[in-house]
């Protein structure tokens, strides 16, 4: 499976074979062995999944060891800027010096 494929898409595939419960926002309730065939179910239409126990430690549910430690998204673009930023001395605190200028002071 790729890694553009959402998360309860790859639940539900990890789940093929297994019992599972989906109960629908019209309050219908299908349960039973899940398998590939001819039901349909829209993603909005439905309230919540109730699939086995053991697939909680299904492969699709751990980290890569790339990814250890570190953010996802923005937060994790947005530290490796400041990172960045600190290095190059900047992103201090407000009033922090910079703004240049010589040794001497005005009177």
């Amino acid at each position: 499976m790729t890694s553009d494929i959402g998360a309860p898409t790859k639940l539900l595939h990890e789940a093929l074979g297994h019992m599972i419960t989906v109960e629908l926002k019209t309050g219908q309730v299908y349960r039973g062995k899940l398998h590939n065939d001819q039901v349909y179910i829209r993603g909005p239409m439905t309230r919540l999944y109730v699939v086995s126990d053991m697939l909680q430690n299904a492969p699709m549910f751990k980290r890569g060891t790339g990814v250890k430690g570190r953010g996802i998204g923005t937060a994790r673009g947005r530290a490796t800027i400041q990172r960045a930023q600190a290095q190059r001395g900047r992103g201090g605190p407000p009033g922090g010096g910079g703004g240049g200028g010589g040794g001497m002071r005005r009177q």
